[in-house]
């Protein structure tokens, strides 16, 4: 569904992306994990367009699009929801979700506002509230309702549960595998292991715009010498 290879990417003189390879696939959950500042979400930046890679490719579905504008990338059916989140605070949850409506996909799982409503219950009692004032967890919660309203054949998720309380945590979690469950690919860049190891398949490891790991969760959660080398504080 989604292949990286041999990416760089530079904010001005600096080396962010060094040659990053990883790649998930339909109906997968996989976890780009590492430390602040390791490059986890310029990967990401990098693969919407946001950030315009240097050299390397990346292919979605088949196509490639490491040189399509970000609008493009988005029409093609790749989601992304970024670590800020960017709701429009002054309109309300449908008008949000209204914002990020696309056409059905083949082949794809149909998002209509009530499915959006099951997977997240808390919107469904603040239909008219605007975004602004919603607590971090709902925002999140909007932010990943208003992508899927796109229809996406895959989601990048930007550091999903940071600065969120643990029953939120644990919500999103729940949305995730569901989301699996649906078909979707996700792509979730991470700090969090525990959260990262209760919704993902497989993982990589990037540390200084390098990967250092890539395998199973499984694999991972056996290596303690790996997860203390390049995911401990």
């Amino acid at each position: 569904m989604l292949t990286v290879s041999n990416l760089h990417a530079y904010y001005g003189r600096a080396h962010i992306l060094d040659g990053i390879s990883f790649e998930a696939k339909a109906g997968e959950v996989v976890a780009l994990l590492g430390r602040n500042g390791a490059g986890k979400s310029t990967a990401m930046k990098a693969i919407m367009g946001l950030v315009p890679p240097a050299r390397g490719e990346v292919s979605f579905a088949g196509t490639r699009i490491d040189r399509l504008p970000p609008y493009r990338i988005a029409r093609l059916g790749l989601g992304y929801v970024p670590e800020e989140r960017r709701i429009f605070t002054e309109l309300s949850v449908m008008e949000n979700l209204e914002v990020g409506r696309q056409a059905a996909r083949d082949g794809v799982p149909g998002w209509s506002e009530d499915k959006l409503f099951t997977l997240f219950p808390n919107l469904a009692a603040m239909r008219d509230r605007p975004g602004g004032r919603m607590s971090g967890g709902e925002q999140q919660m909007l932010t990943i309702a208003r992508t899927l309203m796109g229809n996406p054949r895959c989601v990048l998720l930007d550091e999903p549960s940071e600065g969120l309380a643990p029953i939120i945590v644990e919500q999103m979690a729940r949305s995730i595998q569901t989301l699996k469950g649906e078909g979707l690919s996700v792509l979730l860049c991470e700090q969090n292991l525990h959260f990262s190891q209760a919704v993902a398949d497989r993982a990589y490891i990037i540390e200084k715009g390098q990967i250092r790991f890539g395998g199973s969760m499984a694999e991972l959660a056996a290596d303690a010498s790996l997860r203390e080398q390049y995911l401990s504080v």
